[in-house]
């Protein structure tokens, strides 16, 4: 199995805040006058993961010039271990605040899943370049007119376990992209993801304000049925977004699976709105 963590290009990291947050910092490959300009990048990820998941996305956004910052929440990968049955989606926020406070310009927030929905509500507040959104959670807004057919809510206890992955390959991962997952896969605050993920019993999900987000935006959604496109495109319509459906991609094949260089790219496009 390769482990991708062990491919990164060369960074530092530090710990930030009062719960050790773990920061990794990735400078531009080759600084130039031309990239001199450009805003940071700041990676945010979903549940059950931390910066381990962008593995495969950051060398290639450092080869092509741009300045990376790839966090972890409180309690995931290498951040200081915290009671997770306490911790909530506003700590989560709050996270975010605190390793915003260490740019000195404006990022561009990317964030996926949970860390998806995350970086929407942050944008409603935070002084951002632009966001782009990968297979987020689903609004209170969007849910509403898009909700997923057939749902049972599962109930969770304290925390929730991280996801077994005792599958070999699905429809766009390799037998080694999961045996990749599960090395780090880890469990998630039950408050937190309970109040975001209409699966363990959010009641229809955050809120968001999109009048407040004003920045350039990018939604990219994994899209295997009609409901999952209309929930991209609806998700797109609230941020006033650009919208790219990836057509039979799963959720974390888009950053770890085979076709994960087709969201690569279609981020870097999007970037060049940026340069100069």
């Amino acid at each position: 199995m390769t482990d991708y963590t062990k491919l990164l290009p060369a960074h530092t990291t530090k710990y930030v805040g009062d719960y050790d947050l773990y920061l990794e910092m990735y400078p531009e490959e080759r600084p130039t006058n031309e990239t001199s300009g450009r805003p940071p990048l700041l990676f945010v990820h979903g549940a059950y993961t931390g910066s381990w998941m962008w593995s495969k996305y950051i060398p290639h956004f450092v080869d092509n010039g741009w300045t990376c910052y790839s966090m972890n929440l409180r309690g995931h990968y290498r951040s200081r271990s915290v009671d997770m049955s306490k911790v909530t989606f506003e700590d989560y926020l709050e996270d975010i605040r605190t390793i915003l406070d260490e740019f000195e310009r404006p990022p561009v927030l990317i964030g996926f899943s949970m860390g998806g929905i995350l970086s929407q509500k942050k944008a409603e507040s935070a002084s951002l370049a632009g966001l782009v959104v990968i297979d987020s959670s689903l609004s209170r807004e969007v849910h509403e007119q898009a909700p997923y057919p057939d749902l049972i809510p599962e109930l969770p206890g304290l925390v929730i376990p991280p996801p077994i992955r005792d599958e070999t390959s699905s429809l766009d991962e390799s037998e080694e992209d999961i045996a990749f997952q599960r090395k780090y896969l880890s469990m998630e605050a039950s408050h937190a993801f309970g109040k975001v993920s209409v699966a363990f019993g959010a009641q229809g999900g955050i809120p968001i304000q999109h009048h407040l987000i004003t920045i350039p935006s990018l939604v990219i959604k994994a899209v295997n049925n009609d409901t999952e496109q209309r929930q991209g495109q609806l998700t797109a319509k609230q941020l006033d977004a650009e919208y790219t459906a990836l057509q039979g991609t799963t959720h974390t094949g888009l950053l770890v699976g085979q076709r994960y260089r087709e969201g690569v790219d279609r981020i870097l496009a999007w970037l060049e709105r940026f340069e100069g």
